[in-house]
């Protein structure tokens, strides 16, 4: 039974960058917007995420003096979405991509620096080696005040205790190099003296980067904007008039409510990597039988999608990767519960190789994590379960740690004897640990070696591109990438398939209208973020090409609500017949 009505002109249904992108951009055109999240904190996946964003041409970059051509992006886009490419999602983005940053940074909390990220494909046509990808800037989340309690945290398993790193690898060089560096010392012991502090005044860190940044930058420009953000508080069903989409019935604390939206619903509800039943149609590796765990939001069930297909809208698994893959491991966090550790900085170290349960390796590990569990997801066809095991030695463990486990000084025996990382005095013994073939594991090793010892890897070309090199250890030379896996104990971590959100998802225009069955626009229902199908057609071309698209569409999308602009009109959005011809 409802209990009262709310009005506004426009419901937005999730609070991470796609839906608060959308309803900041709505409300600075003069609509009255309302936020929902059925969880207890808001920032969704994007307050888990790097909070990286990839955006050719864009400001931050060109006043570092770094210039990109449109033409280039263009081409780079088309080559890496192949039969996927659409060109109007791809004008519109790189039309207002730039001015997204703009109007963020101009009229927002929202701050962005630059970063050194190559493309992850850097010598793909129209690939560059820096200047598209760039970063939320660091943000000191007292600023929510009392809302500093809704602020979803970061990912637990990528923080050391709470503590967040920069996306951007700066200042975790400073921790791999405290017991070899005066310089990093004084620096890690200046930043855990800070935290400390932190946790004990917030019981939090207050000093939060990456995504968490992003999150919190945006959550705190809608906020004085005077925009609600109903934490705790579920769409149950779309309200329709005159077949329009004209708001939502929500439950929360104060029990059913009502929320009328004249302009509209924009669904924003993190796409579909908690959808049990989804990602089994979607996923090659679970319709083999396998594990699955991915480190975003439990709450990212494919609510947007199943709201959207009971309005007369389509969620298709159109692409080859239905998600954005990563490789993950399983850490023990006690009491029979598990904690899903990213591993997005170790493979690409030197003396770490990847190997499968025949004891072979199967790609370059420092290619992106995409392609990487692409490339373990069509390798493992064969081999009975979709897992890899990282493996290192001694030397590479103590410099650089491996998954959950940090590097020197901090003990890696805890995690030894809670089964997370495997220890052999040999590579025998820690095959037999781990269940791999141990001829096999030996013969690699061997192989790799040979070429470790002058920095070369001939079966896979580690360290041949700038993005192998960007997160390896620059003090390796010739090859940042590689080193061999020589002076035992030698040890291992167990990977499975993960994912950082859902690529496939519901059928929209550009404008981020929901489509039917015909292709129609289904008036007053639109979809933007990780719930609207990726432009990047299933792949993963650099460094923010989840956040970079989302920002952008979520402007585009709230000017269209507001009837500020309409890419629908030709006029505005044509694209000349010669560079269409020219790709």
């Amino acid at each position: 039974m409802t209990t009262e009505t709310i009005h506004c002109d426009l419901l937005v249904i999730g609070s991470g960058a796609g839906g608060l992108s959308t309803a900041i951009t709505a409300r600075k055109e003069g609509l009255e917007v309302v936020v929902i999240e059925k969880a207890p904190v808001f920032g969704g996946t994007t307050a888990f995420s790097g909070g990286v964003l990839w955006l050719p041409g864009n400001p931050v970059s060109r006043e570092q003096g770094i210039e990109d051509s449109r033409d280039a992006a263009r081409r780079y886009l088309q080559a890496e979405t192949g039969d996927f490419y659409d060109a109007e999602a791809v004008e519109a983005f790189l039309d207002k991509g730039p001015e997204m940053v703009e109007f963020f940074q101009r009229e927002t909390e929202v701050k962005f620096v630059p970063t050194l990220y190559p493309d992850y494909h850097p010598t793909q046509d129209g690939g560059v080696d820096v200047g598209r990808s760039i970063l939320a800037a660091p943000f000191d989340i007292r600023k929510l005040g009392q809302d500093i309690k809704r602020m979803r945290p970061p990912l637990k398993t990528i923080t050391f205790i709470g503590m967040m790193f920069n996306s951007s690898n700066a200042d975790l060089k400073h921790f791999f190099n405290a017991t070899r560096s005066l310089t990093s010392f004084v620096y890690v012991v200046k930043r855990l003296a800070t935290h400390i502090r932190e946790l004990v005044l917030y019981r939090r860190g207050v000093q939060v980067t990456s995504g968490n940044a992003l999150a919190a930058r945006l959550a705190k420009s809608a906020l004085d904007l005077g925009i609600p953000i109903l934490t705790e508080t579920s769409a149950r069903e779309l309200l329709h008039e005159n077949g329009r989409v004209t708001g939502a019935l929500v439950q929360g604390e104060q029990g059913i409510r009502r929320i009328s939206a004249s302009k509209g619903v924009v669904l924003a509800c993190g796409g579909f990597s908690h959808d049990v039943e989804r990602i089994r149609q979607a996923y090659p590796h679970l319709k083999r039988g396998g594990e699955h765990h991915s480190p975003v939001p439990t709450g990212n069930t494919g609510d947007g999608g199943r709201m959207a297909e009971r309005a007369g809208g389509r969620v298709e698994l159109r692409y080859r990767d239905a998600s954005a893959w990563m490789p993950v491991s399983r850490v023990p966090m006690g009491n029979g519960q598990y904690g899903v550790f990213p591993h997005l900085l170790d493979r690409y170290k030197p003396g770490v190789i990847g190997v499968l349960r025949n004891g072979q390796r199967f790609c370059n590990e420092s290619e992106s994590y995409h392609d990487v569990g692409a490339a373990m997801i069509r390798a493992c066809e064969e081999q009975g379960e979709t897992a890899m095991w990282l493996i290192c030695d001694q030397t590479a463990l103590g410099k650089y740690g491996l998954g959950y486990a940090k590097p020197a000084p901090m003990p890696a025996t805890p995690l030894i004897r809670n089964g997370y990382l495997l220890k052999g005095r040999t590579l025998v013994e820690l095959a037999q640990k781990a269940g791999i073939d141990a001829a096999g594991l030996e013969a690699t090793v061997r192989e790799y070696n040979q070429g470790a010892e002058r920095g070369q890897d001939s079966q896979y070309g580690r360290g041949s591109t700038s993005f192998n090199r960007f997160l390896a250890d620059p003090d390796r030379k010739p090859n940042p990438c590689v080193a061999p896996v020589a002076k035992g104990p030698f040890y291992a971590v167990k990977v499975y398939m993960g994912d950082l959100g859902s690529f496939d998802g519901i059928r929209t225009n550009v404008v981020g209208q929901v489509l039917n069955g015909t292709d129609a626009p289904i008036d007053g229902l639109y979809a933007v973020g990780n719930d609207r199908a990726s432009m990047m057609g299933g792949n993963y071309p650099g460094a923010g090409i989840t956040l970079g698209p989302i920002m952008t569409f979520g402007y585009i999308t709230g000017r269209h609500i507001a009837g500020v602009e309409n890419l629908l009109e030709p006029q505005l959005h044509a694209v000349p017949n010669q560079e269409v011809a020219n790709g």
